[in-house]
Formats: structure tokens, C-alpha cells, sequence
């Protein structure tokens, strides 16, 4: 409500580093992200849960699975002009209905008894009639292209980079004045051995982990368990885990003599004593910030226009 999400970031109470801008290729772990997230609300305060677009195919069951998974008081559903592919998300609808990873109810097999009210019906002993009762707001629009995915789809982009750059923006002086590009910036330096590192969307091979993590955007997290390693590292985890994100930052380099990861990060040091955990998603540093080095003579590094597409 007060406006894009860059130009008023906060830090959340709880947040996990899904790492990539789509749940579809691993739905479980996206459940049991929301799971670990929502534990974390005491109910003092009244929550507005914000869901994705995906709400078409398998996009649509997951949007069951989480009302079913997070049994909110109501839901306010926005439909798109002439578009009937989502039904109305009513308590039978969800009750009823099988999500992507969780079922329906079946319909009630029940008796009438006589004419009536409610009391006039009699269900076999054992089973559970009771549906999860919420209110539906029912929103639909009657302007023309109302809800047109293509365009949302590049300015969502757009925003993400946005959000970024703003996020990015709390490294500078706040003094008014010049931009300092973060190539002029004292990085942090963390050893090998002090932080576990896992590539959340795909599999690297640890001969070529230095080479992914090098230059990449990473959340910097706190899994329970404590980093052991018996040599300088790096100590690789063989699954994601769903922790806490205390923020994020940008792997500047990677000193292989002294064992060192170089990381750019606003993130305060008393959050980032308890860092112990580097994650490394699908989300890239926007453009701008690798073309658009001040003083940089001759090429930029992991910056390149001759490049072979057929590779």
C-alpha cells in the first residue's frame, strides 16, 4: 500500500531464503518454507498473508494446499475480467478439494431423517463434516486486460532488481553525495571453514562450487547446527535447509591462498556472528551493477558481449 516494495524495506521478524523466483520446480520445499515461517506468528496482531500469481494449473492446488495449511478467517479473491478458469475459493471449495500435496474431504455420506432444519440430517459416527470456515471477498473487475500476465512478468522483474538495488543502497554513506561503486567498498572477510555453503537450485560439483559462489548474490543464514570441519574447508551441505536469513550479500571474491571468502554485506556484525551458513539461489546481481563500474580500465570482469550461444 504505501508503494513498491524497494522504497520502504524493512527487516522481517522471520524470513528462509527460498532462492529462486518460481516455487514450481520444488513445491514440497515451498510448503514447508510457509510451515516454518508462519510457526514464528503468535497470533497478537492480525497477519495479511500476500499469495503469489501462479494460480493456474498446479499453481492453483498449491494455493489450496497453503489456505488448507494456514486456515486464514478470510480470503480476498481478485478475478481477471473474462477469465473463468478459477473457481471461487469458498470453505467447500478448499474443504472438498484436493490441493497438490494434500487431499480433500469426500462429500458426506449422510441420512435425512425428516424435514427440516440441520437436525433433520444424521452422519455415520467417525466422520468429519466440519469444513474450514472462512469468509470470501469476492473482487471482480470490469476493465478491459485487467490481471494481463505478460506485462506483470517483465515489471515484476524490473522490481526485483529494484528491490536489489535499494537493499544494496544500505551500504552507501548516508551523506548526500557521490554513489561509491562497490568495487571501492571493505569487504568482509570470512573463512572457509567458519560457513557451510549450498547451492540451492541446482547441483554443482564441489571441484567447481568456488566458481558459482564467486560473484553471486547469497542469503546469509543460521542453520542449528554447528560448522565442523576438520580442514580449511569449504564445507559443503548435501541438502538445503529451511533456516533463518539474517539478510544478504554479494561474494566479492575468493582469496584460494588464505582460504577467505570477500563478502559485501549491510547486514550489522551482531547479526553476522550468528551467520554460519552461505545459500546461493537463482537470483543474479542486476546487470547494472556489473556494467556500470566507475573506474574500471579495460574489460569488466564477469562482464562480456562476445559470447558463443552455441555453448
Amino acid at each position: 500500500l504505501p508503494g513498491p516494495p524497494f522504497t520502504h524495506q524493512q527487516m522481517p521478524s522471520k524470513m528462509v531464503y527460498y532462492g529462486q523466483t518460481s516455487c514450481e520446480q520444488d513445491t514440497e520445499r515451498y510448503l514447508d518454507v510457509v510451515k516454518y515461517v508462519f510457526s514464528y506468528y503468535k497470533k497478537e496482531v492480525p497477519l495479511i498473508i500476500n499469495t503469489m500469481g501462479w494460480v493456474k494449473g498446479e499453481g492453483l492446488l498449491l494455493l489450496i494446499d497453503i489456505i488448507r495449511l494456514l486456515s486464514p478467517s478470510h480470503i480476498v479473491q481478485m478475478d481477471m475480467c473474462d477469465w473463468k478458469v478459477m473457481p471461487p475459493l469458498t470453505s467447500e471449495h478448499i474443504h472438498f478439494s484436493a490441493g497438490l500435496h494434500t487431499k480433500g474431504k469426500q462429500q458426506p455420506k449422510c441420512q435425512q431423517l425428516g424435514v427440516g432444519g440441520m437436525e433433520s440430517w444424521k452422519c455415520p459416527e467417525g466422520e468429519d463434516v466440519s469444513a474450514p470456515q472462512h469468509k470470501l471477498l469476492y473482487v471482480h473487475p470490469e476493465f478491459p486486460r485487467a490481471g494481463v500476465a505478460g506485462e506483470v512478468r517483465v515489471h515484476s522483474s524490473i522490481l526485483r532488481d529494484m528491490s536489489i538495488l535499494g537493499y544494496l543502497g544500505h551500504l552507501q554513506s548516508p551523506d548526500i553525495g557521490a554513489v561509491l561503486p562497490l568495487h571501492s567498498l571493505v569487504p568482509y572477510q570470512v573463512p572457509f571453514n567458519a560457513v557451510a555453503l549450498r547451492v540451492i537450485h541446482t547441483d554443482v560439483a564441489p571441484s567447481n562450487i568456488m566458481y558459482a559462489v564467486n560473484a553471486s548474490w547469497v542469503g546469509l543464514c543460521c542453520i542449528p547446527e554447528e560448522v565442523r570441519c576438520q580442514s580449511e574447508g569449504p564445507v559443503l551441505l548435501t541438502q538445503t535447509p529451511i533456516c533463518d536469513c539474517l539478510g544478504f550479500g554479494i561474494v566479492r571474491g575468493v582469496d584460494m591462498e588464505k582460504k577467505l571468502y570477500h563478502i559485501l554485506t549491510p547486514v550489522p556484525p551482531a547479526n553476522l556472528r550468528l551467520v554460519n551458513c552461505l545459500l546461493l539461489g537463482n537470483i543474479s546481481i542486476p546487470n547494472c551493477v556489473l556494467v556500470g563500474q566507475q573506474g574500471i580500465d579495460g574489460e569488466i570482469p564477469y562482464v562480456t558481449s562476445d559470447y558463443n550461444y552455441s555453448i
